[in-house]
């Protein structure tokens, strides 16, 4: 029976959140962003992405406002 390797990502999540929003003028839906970033890393769950966001927010890197429908907008801070 072969045996599945995982191996190590050499571009990690938070760094691929902070080049997609750059790629798509700065900002993007919560949903969106989330379906790009489970294309790359398929074992990140919801939570893991909320815990990504806060992380990215808390550095002040990234802004998440809350918009209509329980969606939330991910912006990238300008410095």
């Amino acid at each position: 029976m072969p045996t599945q390797t995982k191996t190590w990502k050499t571009h990690p999540a938070y760094f691929f959140v902070l080049e997609t929003l750059a790629k798509k003028k700065g900002s993007m839906v919560d949903v969106d962003l989330l379906e790009a970033l489970t294309e790359e890393f398929a074992d990140l769950g919801f939570r893991d992405f909320n815990e990504l966001l806060m992380r990215l927010e808390i550095a002040g890197k990234i802004s998440v406002t809350s918009m209509a429908r329980g969606k939330r907008r991910v912006e990238l801070k300008e410095h």
